[in-house]
């Protein structure tokens, strides 16, 4: 018999744990569902538990997890000529997740992401609705890249609305199963595409910003980050602006992108001082998000933008960043490997992308 090395025994007692776990929360749903029957399940202790998982709730947000990466499968881009059509594409791909009507209440709300009784308390909505933020544009850029030819215009609010119904129907289908039809929410969809909404980018805080630190000092980022979009790896070398947000500033990232030159690249570095819980919340519910975008949108739509969710912090180390929090905001430009101007707290990446500097004394 081959004897399992530590760390193979690590991942098989984890993959107990989730797979018990999963067939408590589809039995019972979130809140009535317990640590020691799904320790009971695994046939394991309820501090071998505890040791992959430090709540229930983190517990639930993996099994979650792994339900999205389940489902996402190779994308299909669908071919599509406008920013209806787009949309009504994105809004079939998120409804599909919908429960027939006589499915098992509790293995619903698993296939719906439901985040019902998982956060309740005021930081989790705080969280929450910046992350919606960071959905919002996400889709808003994608829609953007539909009409090339309306340079400057801007989608957010169109992809909130869209956001707003699509989660809305997700919440309906969790409470009171089978209302409504979920045709004509997608007709519907395409249709807030011809609704003006008389979108802007002009916060006006922003112009109030202190400006980023011009400064000359080696970056040396870790090399084994990847796009939450693409998947790819990302180098976070290439000249542009790097952005470290905590969970409650992800919003930011649109300050860094409009306010960006052209072409050049941007890298969102999402981090969170305690990344079993709201880091992979934040994680689960972008990922969430782009499986469905990925399989109506090419990947070139969000060429330059790169989100990374770094649950180690080491981005945040490389930039010197050594106590992150919820409310983390650093920014720095970087050009020739090196950082050439550095902003902190709030509106620094706004400050870092529009920092003014001299690229040749920097070289």
């Amino acid at each position: 018999m081959v004897r399992l090395t530590r760390a193979q025994q690590q991942a098989r007692t984890r993959a107990a744990v989730l797979a018990a776990a999963r067939q408590e929360f589809i039995e019972y749903g979130y809140g009535p569902a317990k640590v020691d029957r799904i320790a009971d399940r695994a046939e394991l202790t309820r501090g071998a538990v505890y040791s992959n998982f430090p709540s229930k709730r983190a517990l639930y947000l993996a099994v979650l997890m792994d339900q999205v990466i389940a489902a996402s499968g190779a994308p299909k881009v669908q071919k599509v000529d406008s920013v209806g059509e787009a949309l009504a594409a994105f809004a079939r791909t998120w409804l599909e997740r919908l429960p027939l009507v006589d499915d098992h209440a509790a293995g619903g709300r698993l296939q719906l992401r439901s985040l019902v009784g998982v956060v309740e308390d005021d930081r989790g909505r705080a969280v929450l609705a910046q992350t919606a933020r960071l959905e919002a544009l996400l889709l808003a850029v994608a829609l953007e890249s539909c009409t090339p030819g309306d340079a400057g215009a801007r989608r957010v609010r169109l992809a909130e609305s869209v956001l707003t119904m699509l989660g809305g129907s997700s919440l309906l289908a969790e409470l009171a199963p089978g209302f409504g039809d979920p045709f004509d929410r997608v007709r519907a969809c395409a249709h807030l595409a011809s609704l003006d909404l008389e979108d802007a980018w002009a916060p006006p805080h922003l112009p109030y910003v202190a400006p980023a630190t011009p400064c000359r000092r080696t970056w040396t980022p870790p090399g084994d980050l990847f796009d939450q979009i693409s998947g790819d790896s990302v180098e976070l070398r290439t000249d542009g602006v790097v952005v470290v947000l905590g969970p409650r500033r992800v919003g930011a990232a649109e300050e860094a992108l409009r306010s960006a030159r052209s072409g050049e690249q941007v890298t969102i570095v999402v981090v969170a001082s305690d990344p079993a819980e709201t880091g992979r919340l934040v994680r689960l519910r972008v990922s969430d998000l782009v499986s469905c975008l990925r399989r109506v949108f090419p990947l070139q739509s969000w060429e330059r933008l790169r989100l990374v969710i770094d649950d180690t912090a080491r981005v945040a180390e490389a930039v010197g960043v050594s106590d992150i929090d919820d409310e983390t905001e650093v920014a720095v430009r970087v050009h020739s490997g090196a950082i050439v101007a550095r902003a902190d707290g709030r509106g620094a990446a706004y400050a870092a992308a529009t920092a003014d500097v001299d690229q040749e004394s920097a070289s």
